[in-house]
């Protein structure tokens, strides 16, 4: 009777634990994409600030692209402001093809397309961003954001 007691524990817990992570990793998942649908929504309102609160607060962030490393949260909200000045250097921003790769339980890799519309022309590429889990939530911990230029097919 212990035995069988002690299997149908056994037999439990793992179900728990094989039924977690996938539940977890949708909760997860799904908490990173509502971040960056209101970096989105941020964005295309022109609020650098409000999409700044997607990275994490902190000296040690880090963005990386063609330009260079820019460090801290400080250097990174000083290179968006530089490079987009205004509404029309923003443009309307759209993120797409959105790969998840969980690396623990707060760590998370993610892999996408960027794309701004703007008036005097299109610009787009693919990010990497690393994100980590915080009390407060989600959060973009190295970002590394590259332009693409569009194929001959795409023109």
């Amino acid at each position: 009777m212990a035995v069988a007691l002690a299997m149908g524990a056994f037999l439990l817990v793992q179900r728990q634990l094989l039924a977690n992570p996938a539940d977890e990793r949708r909760t997860d998942r799904e908490s990173i994409k509502a971040v960056l649908s209101g970096q989105q929504t941020a964005w295309n309102r022109g609020d650098v600030d409000a999409f700044l609160v997607g990275y994490w607060r902190s000296p040690e962030l880090t963005f990386s692209s063609s330009s260079g490393v820019s460090r801290g949260w400080d250097g990174v909200r000083t290179r968006y402001k530089k490079n987009y000045p205004d509404r029309g250097a923003m443009g309307q921003l759209d993120f797409s093809e959105l790969e998840f790769q969980f690396l623990g339980p707060e760590a998370a890799l993610v892999l996408g397309r960027w794309h701004l519309k703007r008036e005097k022309d299109d610009l787009g590429g693919v990010f990497t961003l690393v994100w980590q889990r915080f009390p407060d939530g989600w959060k973009i911990i190295h970002d590394h954001t590259s332009v693409v230029a569009p194929s001959k097919a795409n023109r």
